[in-house]
């Protein structure tokens, strides 16, 4: 049973820009797999610290290859080319619209080791990755609907 819970819209954390992880401590590593086991039963694709609480730069997303750790996550390359997909959030219950995100990223990162990483990512993986980093920044999905679904 995960012991995090996942905090909905109108949270005043939820706004805030979170602050960036210092040191990966023992502490980092409990609350990124606690939040592994979390994303995984609310079925999500990806968390970021803030949806359970926590005020830092640090996110999961999910892929086939497992779960992969963004701390301290920047995004230092966005296409041109964008496009409109549905997405939902873990903190927004309820709440499906069009978003319109960069169609290919570049990111650098931090992994849970501490290694610095910098990837590529288009798709799906790439809308995910904005998605939570906009959690870090205190953006919300209902910010940016194209189109709201009903």
């Amino acid at each position: 049973m995960p012991r995090l819970k996942i905090i909905q819209q109108g949270n005043e954390i939820l706004r805030k820009r979170s602050q960036e992880v210092a040191q990966i401590t023992a502490e980092i590593k409990q609350l990124i797999f606690d939040m592994a086991k979390t994303m995984k039963k609310a079925r999500g694709i990806g968390l970021a610290a803030p949806q359970v609480s926590k005020n830092l730069r640090l996110c999961l997303v999910s892929t086939e290859k497992g779960v992969k750790t963004l701390i301290n996550p920047k995004i230092i390359w966005k296409s041109l080319r964008k496009e409109i997909e549905e997405e939902g959030c873990l903190s927004c219950e309820g709440a499906y619209g069009l978003v319109k995100r960069n169609k290919v990223i570049y990111v650098k990162a931090m992994n849970e080791h501490g290694k610095g990483i910098r990837f590529r990512a288009q798709g799906l993986f790439a809308r995910v990755i904005q998605h939570e980093v906009d959690h870090l920044d205190g953006v919300l999905i209902i910010d940016k609907f194209v189109k709201e679904k009903n």
